[in-house]
């Protein structure tokens, strides 16, 4: 049995067990907190914790389920790989790292698993040992750091209280500024894992890692632990810091959703639109709505990885092309994979009784409710109908359009073991919306608001699958409207030039003052007047004393002679 099937049975097992057993405590109601002494020391006691309720067991299922398909999908995707089990054992490094993330009511071992995805993602990052991948991998786990620092201080501050179980504070949080401390450190650590404005250019860049950790990590492991760390924080933001939250939540959001409209690269467009509806979550998080957030983000996880993993399998026929452009008709070529894909897609869209409907709609209606300002509701449904535009836009050229250049000589084999990984995703995508809406909401949401606004979210939907579909398409002479603004495309292509500024802006003025440093001080004055100038006094010394005992006989007569002429004179 090889070491892939053997992980894929044993986490599909451990999955659908810890399924039944949040069943369990949501009947129930139970929630079980078991706390294991390791050190003792002045006060503060260093406690290993497990907290075990509906929301930790019912990710912890998400999160193996899409982990085994994962797995059993590299097995052919990574098959010429001489190192395939270090990459299976990576993966599985991944997923343990998440689940002792998920497990964690505790600052310290909250720490342990933060950090375990940030240098397992940075390993995966660069599993292609390219120039391309060793950028991106230290971009990202520079960008991760700085959350990783936020954490670290935030364990600082919680010694004021002699407990790093941030469960016993959330209650009165509001009033004390340790603990705002606390929460203001924490809303960055997670602003960095789940790349928020103005850490966003890193989760692009990522895409340098093979397909099966893309699929990982945009469903349910790394960009998901800072939502998730959130969902459990909820209690204790302020008012202050939900609005600032909402605020660059929604440009994260808006800025994913207009660059993705813009994008030539398949793995990247499904990369901004991961980016986009970690902006969503966020958003309605941090408008109080914490569960609705927890609901998305299972169904997310769900189509997210299924629309990974047949990206993957396109890019692997096409003999590693990533390029839209060279697509097209693919639906004749491997019309399984492209049923999968589509349906993904349509799941994203928000398109009724996919699973995605059933999240994104109950979470925009629930804030059309709310008594927000125009700007925030525009920014909203704007966000909603580029996610639309971009998606019909990468259908339309990848499925529908004519056949391009790669088309025709491509692999046609779909592979069957990659497509077992995604028939084993395709039920969850397609039902799992209602199950869980069924599952977490046991008293149905009842939501009455007038009709221009019950009918919004469908005329975004709507608006946006006409946008796309037009700006996409494209003839042999064709000019594409995007490129008759060069500068504007280029911006909006850019992420609002946020991988500029997190690369070079941060390191333009420290490499200009250490190049300053090294001609004027350290190859200039204090190389003159230091280690040159100290091994020059010395040779120069040295020298002269090597003079003096080489003519040791002539230099005696010539002081003793000196010596009587002095005593003569005196």
């Amino acid at each position: 049995m090889s070491i892939c099937l053997l992980y894929c049975l044993f986490f599909s097992f451990l999955s659908v067990f810890l399924f039944f057993s949040s069943l369990y405590f949501i009947i129930s109601g139970s929630l079980y907190f078991l706390e294991f002494d390791i050190l003792f020391i002045n006060g503060s006691s260093i406690v290993f914790t497990v907290l075990l309720d509906w929301i930790s067991l019912m990710f912890m299922s998400f999160v193996l389920l899409i982990s085994s398909m994962v797995i059993m999908y590299s097995e052919e995707y990574m098959m010429g790989d001489l190192n395939i089990d270090r990459f299976i054992l990576l993966v599985v490094l991944f997923v343990v790292s998440m689940m002792m993330m998920i497990l964690s009511p505790n600052m310290i071992s909250i720490l342990l698993g933060w950090d375990g995805l940030g240098l397992v993602s940075y390993c995966l990052v660069i599993y292609y040992q390219n120039v391309k991948s060793y950028n991106a991998g230290m971009l990202t786990v520079l960008s991760n750091r700085v959350g990783d620092v936020a954490i670290l201080l935030s364990i600082a501050w919680l010694v004021n209280y002699g407990s790093w179980s941030f469960l016993h504070y959330l209650d009165f949080m509001f009033d004390d500024f340790t603990m705002f401390m606390v929460s203001s450190l924490v809303v960055l650590a997670a602003f960095t894992k789940s790349a928020q404005i103005p850490f966003s250019s890193w989760l692009p860049a990522a895409m340098a890692a093979p397909t099966p950790v893309s699929s990982l990590v945009h469903s349910s492991t790394l960009v998901t632990a800072g939502v998730y760390l959130l969902i459990r924080f909820s209690n204790g933001l302020g008012p202050g810091l939900c609005y600032l939250g909402l605020l660059l939540a929604m440009m994260t959001m808006f800025m994913a959703g207009l660059g993705a409209n813009f994008e030539f690269d398949l793995k990247k467009i499904i990369a901004l639109s991961t980016l986009s509806q970690l902006g969503l979550m966020m958003s309605i998080l941090f408008l109080g709505s914490s569960d609705l957030a927890f609901f998305h983000l299972l169904t997310h996880a769900l189509f997210k990885a299924l629309l990974f993993m047949c990206a993957g399998n396109v890019i692997h026929s096409l003999g590693n092309c990533q390029d839209i452009r060279y697509m097209g008709s693919l639906v004749n070529q491997m019309p399984l994979t492209i049923s999968f894909f589509c349906i993904s897609n349509l799941s994203l869209c928000g398109l009724p009784f996919l699973s995605g409907f059933y999240s994104k709609d109950l979470v925009l209606e629930v804030f059309s409710m709310g008594h927000f300002n125009i700007f925030v509701y525009v920014v909203f449904f704007l966000s909603v109908g580029f996610t639309v535009s971009y998606t019909f836009r990468l259908m339309y050229y990848t499925l529908f359009g004519v056949f391009n250049y790669s088309s025709f000589n491509m692999l046609s084999d779909e592979g069957w073991i990659m497509l077992k990984g995604m028939l084993g995703m395709i039920f969850f995508v397609i039902m799992w919306g209602s199950v869980l809406s069924w599952l977490m909401f046991p008293v149905p949401y009842f939501i009455c608001l007038p009709l221009l606004l019950k009918l919004m979210s469908l005329v975004c939907i709507l608006s946006g699958a006409l946008l796309g579909v037009e700006s996409a398409k494209f003839f042999l002479n064709y000019s594409s409207w995007s490129l008759s603004f060069p500068f504007l495309s280029f911006f909006f292509s850019t992420m609002w030039n946020l991988p500029t500024l997190s690369t070079l802006g941060v390191n333009y003025v420290p490499l200009y003052l250490g190049k300053v440093y090294l001609k004027v001080f350290d190859q200039g004055w204090s190389e003159h007047l230091g280690s040159q100038g100290l091994y020059n006094g010395l040779k120069d010394s040295s020298r002269f004393l090597q003079l003096l005992f080489n003519n040791s006989l002539k230099v005696f007569l010539s002081v003793f002679i000196i010596w009587i002429l002095f005593l003569y004179l005196v």
